[in-house]
């Protein structure tokens, strides 16, 4: 819910005058978002992906996160695996309808979620009791699991492995915050890109040419 402006501002100054507020305490942020990319970016370019979620705005900041790790940022490069389990609509209303509405995504983590792979869970909030049990899903299923939240301490904010958590009692600039760190983010992510793929194991020999087995090969028979 939106703060009510203060006396005699306009909804405009007052809407700036709290996001100011929060945004000079985001440089703090620097190095968080700085690391977040390079892991992203190293886990993703050895074929893990990144899982993320959230409720109404959340959601749709979420998304605008997987769309410009499968798109593109700035500039032309590979597509990374980035998926938003909320946008996965006939999973959710089934989910929702078999299992109650706290199982949508952590269903879809246990299904998709592997080791290698990370959860990002998106919240002005930290209190969704949906995504606090994707959170322990990540959890029992081995992924590293972070989290975009309002004020901390939260539940969601304790529960994940890492956080970045804004402060502001404004759900409105919360989110257009965490825009903001998404942007960052993916900054981050593309200029980690070009060494961590250059870091990936080789992928095994390759053999050229046509290779047939017999059950009871002949010598001049089997071609390689």
């Amino acid at each position: 819910m939106a703060a009510a402006p203060a006396a005699g501002g306009t909804v405009l100054e007052d809407h700036l005058t709290r996001l100011a507020a929060a945004l000079l305490p985001l440089r703090d942020a620097e190095h968080l978002l700085a690391r977040w990319g390079q892991e992203v970016a190293h886990r993703l370019a050895a074929g893990g992906r990144l899982l993320v979620a959230g409720n109404g705005g959340s959601a749709a900041e979420a998304q605008h996160l997987t769309a410009e790790l499968v798109g593109k940022l700035r500039h032309d490069r590979q597509p990374l695996s980035a998926i938003a389990l909320h946008a996965e609509t006939s999973a959710l209303t089934a989910i929702g309808n078999d299992y109650g509405y706290d199982e949508i995504f952590a269903r879809q983590v246990r299904a998709h979620g592997r080791p290698d792979d990370l959860l990002l869970l998106l919240s002005t909030s930290g209190t969704s009791p949906n995504l606090l049990t994707a959170a322990h899903a990540a959890h029992d299923s081995g992924l590293r699991c972070w989290a975009f939240t309002g004020p901390a301490p939260n539940p969601l904010a304790d529960l994940c492995h890492e956080r970045l958590a804004i402060d502001s009692p404004d759900g409105q600039v919360v989110q257009e915050l965490h825009l903001v760190a998404v942007h960052v983010l993916c900054e981050y992510v593309d200029r980690a890109l070009p060494a961590a793929l250059a870091a990936r194991a080789p992928a095994g020999p390759v053999r050229a040419g046509v290779e047939v087995v017999l059950d009871d090969p002949d010598p001049e028979v089997q071609a390689r």
